[in-house]
């Protein structure tokens, strides 16, 4: 038996950007939009593309990847549920990153013109965009505050504690491979191993594959710091 296809206003109602909306604003954005279905590997746009709206995620994954000096890095992975795209939409920028499929994926496409006239004839949804904007530059300020702090290890440890967080439970899983977590953090995969060893052996986690297990974020958190302060004394000295 063939599987039913799904169209996009009944995929629009699952997700969290558009659940809230009435029927008749689905209605209206899902006349425009369109679903896009990319195998793993699979390139959805190059940086310097000009965006025409933003992607919101069904299933599978997308890796952002930066252009650098060194070569592409990962700087960020967008998982079901979640929305991309939309700073460069409002700005008429181009991409400043590929977007390249981590799994089989399904899209659902928004025309810039679709969000355009749905921002100036409806409040709730021009909330709902703002608030999705303005809790991704708060990420954002978090992320690079944790970069600052300086060691690899309290990237890591920073990392982890924000996928424990997210799980909401002492278990999750990575959401990529070892060596793009490793890319995302600015270190190399053996590095990102021999940190990973260190806290296990230490017991302050367990690594299963991709499954990480921390029981003590607390002990985690305070092992990291003191290992910092260390660093700092023996420099100073």
């Amino acid at each position: 038996m063939a599987r039913r296809e799904i169209e996009p206003r009944e995929l629009l109602a699952r997700l969290p950007l558009f659940k809230e909306l009435g029927a008749a604003a689905r209605t209206r954005i899902a006349a425009g939009a369109t679903k896009v279905r990319l195998a793993r590997g699979a390139m959805l746009f190059r940086r310097g593309e000009m965006p025409k709206g933003f992607h919101v995620v069904v299933y599978g994954r997308i890796q952002l990847r930066a252009g650098g000096t060194r070569g592409s890095r990962l700087s960020g992975l967008v998982g079901p549920g979640r929305s991309f795209g939309e700073p460069v939409m409002f700005l008429g920028k181009p991409y400043v990153v590929d977007a390249v499929a981590d799994d089989d994926t399904l899209l659902i496409h928004v025309p810039r013109d679709i969000v355009f006239a749905e921002i100036e004839g409806n409040p709730q949804f021009a909330r709902r965009m703002i608030a999705g904007l303005a809790a991704r530059i708060e990420a954002l300020v978090h992320e690079l505050d944790a970069q600052a702090q300086g060691s690899s290890l309290q990237r890591l440890v920073a990392y982890l504690l924000r996928g424990r967080a997210a799980a909401q439970g002492q278990a999750f899983t990575l959401p990529a491979t070892k060596a793009a977590v490793a890319s995302q953090l600015g270190m190399t995969p053996e590095h990102l191993s021999r940190l990973l060893r260190e806290l296990a052996t230490h017991r302050l986690l367990q690594v299963q594959g991709r499954r990480i297990v921390i029981a003590d974020a607390e002990r985690l958190a305070g092992y990291a710091r003191g290992k910092q302060t260390r660093a700092r004394a023996v420099a100073s000295d």
